[in-house]
């Protein structure tokens, strides 16, 4: 990292360490490199780093682990106040947000998907359906969350993929809430497969149909 001028050192310094983190040059969960470490690395004093780290752990980008050390846990702080707002959110507005994110991601992944989107697609779908036979939720919902983001992520659409991202926690809650092990067990769930197929086919008005009828079907 280059030195930093003396214009108004603790922005300055909270500029940097969040280009480091924004930038992925720190990925999340990584610990960033100790105080003494960056007083080197960017010239300035102790005091200064301190600060400037405070103001990124306040902004839910840092977070500070007694004895361990600083770690990343978010690259945007708009990703942080939109799952802090989905944190205190009712279940029903949740749904009915992730609604309208879901049908317009369903029908772009259709129009949009490429060979290795369909790919995806299909290794998230048979981890999870490998998990609800086998009865281990952990496994399923994160596999299930996993389907749906690799839907988003087909849509090729860089802002739907961070809104339906930050929507990962609270659709995490949602699959595990509302039993969809259960429904899979149950046989009752065939809205996936449907989804998946309707995106390999290129077929938006199914697939928007198909991801409707997947949330009616589990709200």
């Amino acid at each position: 990292m280059k030195k930093v001028e003396r214009v108004s050192l603790v922005e300055s310094v909270g500029t940097q360490l969040r280009e480091e983190i924004t930038e992925g040059r720190w990925a999340v969960g990584e610990r960033i490199p100790s105080e003494t470490e960056l007083v080197g690395q960017l010239g300035v004093s102790r005091a200064s780093v301190r600060e400037a780290v405070r103001g990124l752990v306040h902004a839910g980008l840092l977070a500070t682990r007694q004895g361990d050390g600083t770690y990343v846990t978010a690259r945007d702080a708009t990703d942080v106040a939109i799952r802090r707002r989905l944190g205190a959110a009712e279940h029903g507005d949740v749904v009915e947000v992730r609604r309208g994110l879901d049908i317009v991601a369903a029908g772009l992944a259709a129009s949009r998907r490429t060979k290795a989107d369909i790919s995806a697609l299909n290794r998230a779908l048979a981890a999870r359906a490998a998990a609800g036979e086998a009865g281990d939720e952990a496994a399923f919902v994160t596999n299930d969350v996993e389907f749906h983001l690799c839907v988003a992520r087909a849509s090729h659409n860089p802002v739907l993929i961070e809104l339906y991202t930050s929507f990962a926690r609270a659709l995490t809650e949602s699959v595990r809430d509302d039993q969809c092990l259960q429904v899979f067990s149950s046989g009752g769930d065939t809205w996936h497969e449907a989804l998946a197929a309707a995106i390999e086919a290129g077929d938006t008005t199914t697939a928007a149909a198909a991801s409707l009828s997947l949330l009616e079907s589990t709200t």
